[in-house]
């Protein structure tokens, strides 16, 4: 689900991610993600919309939303929920939270695999990653391609992670570290751009 950074990838891996990017399509945002009522009010950027709430059974308020934007290119727009009652962000907690991400470009899913590995691998650190790896692998093993217009969607529902593409669900992992590991690759210390991070929060 992240995007490709310079500081962090290979020539031949930006190369590639230019040359997806400057086939860029902009679409109307994708449905609503299945099963879920979503709220009528809407904020948009560019050609994404995100409600302000969401209820799938819990109801999640919207803390921020924002535009990521790689060189000069925008790659994807993204909204950032918590839990109703939990005002304060606390991307890295027990806080029920949601990050979803609407893509304006295709990337193909072994792009996704090999560069969330490295993300991760690079934010906890030699000591700590051995002990998340085998969940980590396995969610990334479920990651698929997209297309202009496709919606990830990464959930904390307090007892699960949660990894849906549509709205439909592709993984499913209890373990709690990997779901912070997760979330702080866009809302961590150390994100792939501090500024999407603060707008997702609400800064």
């Amino acid at each position: 689900m992240p995007s490709r950074q310079p500081r962090q990838h290979p020539l031949v891996r930006l190369l590639a991610a230019v040359s997806l990017i400057t086939c860029l399509t902009l679409t109307m945002a994708a449905p609503p993600e299945a099963n879920a009522q979503t709220s009528t009010q809407q904020v948009s950027v560019k050609s994404a919309s995100f409600a302000t709430q969401i209820d799938d059974g819990r109801r999640y308020e919207m803390i921020g939303h924002g535009l990521f934007t790689y060189l000069v290119w925008d790659a994807y727009a993204g909204a950032y929920y918590q839990a109703a009652g939990y005002p304060r962000p606390a991307p890295e907690s027990d806080v029920p939270r949601r990050l979803v991400l609407h893509y304006f470009h295709a990337i193909e899913a072994d792009d996704f695999a090999s560069t969330t590995l490295d993300t991760v691998r690079e934010q906890v650190g030699a000591v700590d990653f051995p002990s998340i790896r085998r969940p980590l692998t396995a969610l990334v093993d479920s990651y698929r391609s997209v297309t202009p217009g496709d919606r990830y969607s990464l959930t904390w529902d307090g007892e699960s992670l949660i990894l849906a593409l549509n709205g439909a669900p592709l993984h499913r992992s209890n373990d709690k570290a990997l779901a912070n590991a997760m979330f702080a690759i866009w809302l961590g210390e150390d994100p792939l751009d501090r500024d999407f991070r603060d707008a997702l929060l609400g800064r």
